[in-house]
């Protein structure tokens, strides 16, 4: 190995030791928690080593939120894999879609609540961040009825379970309905 792949490999290394340090803490104590001085401390680094990585957490929100949008669809991949039928697989992927909020609040806020710098619906659009939607159409379009715009009927799809996983968490929603939500969207929405 030549010194230049070792040290792409140590920064890829370091790099990845930010970004999972940063989603502990933010998990633990929430994105206000999560500073440059704080990271360095945690990963006993300096903050010139960190600020090399990125400008700052505006960048590793971004980095997190790209994280999270691959590990979302793999997710939701996964899940529509695993039902058989269209109807199943909605019911399933928006099962699935609802678990990842929950499981990985402070990455969801950083995909979908917090600035990353990311753009979305738009041609510079991030590639993670196409791919979660993509796996969201994947299983969505096949429903979205005779006349729909598959990719709009996803939007609005999509829309729903971010209203539902946002006011569930934030205790808006009664707890406990989370699986007749579900089964009452798929009911209204997919025409199959």
């Amino acid at each position: 190995m030549s010194v230049q792949e070792r040290k792409e490999r140590e920064r890829a290394g370091r790099e990845r030791l930010i970004l999972a340090t940063a989603r502990e803490l933010a998990e633990q104590q929430g994105w206000d928690a999560v500073t440059t001085r704080r990271l360095a401390e945690r990963i006993e680094y300096s903050q010139p080593v960190l600020y090399s990585h990125f400008r700052g957490k505006r960048e590793i929100i971004g980095a997190v939120a790209l994280e999270g949008a691959a590990e979302m669809a793999a997710a939701l991949r996964a899940a529509a894999s695993a039902a058989d039928g269209p109807r199943a697989r909605v019911t399933t992927v928006a099962r699935a879609y609802l678990d990842f909020a929950e499981r990985n609040p402070a990455v969801y806020d950083a995909m979908f609540q917090l600035d990353g710098g990311l753009a979305f619906a738009k041609e510079d659009t991030p590639e993670p961040l196409k791919d979660a939607f993509a796996a969201l159409l994947e299983s969505l379009g096949e429903v979205a009825g005779d006349g729909v715009h598959p990719a709009l009927f996803t939007e609005v799809f999509w829309a729903a379970l971010h209203g539902l996983a946002t006011l569930t968490r934030a205790g808006r929603l009664p707890p406990g309905d989370a699986g007749r939500r579900v089964e009452l969207l798929v009911d209204r929405l997919v025409m199959i």
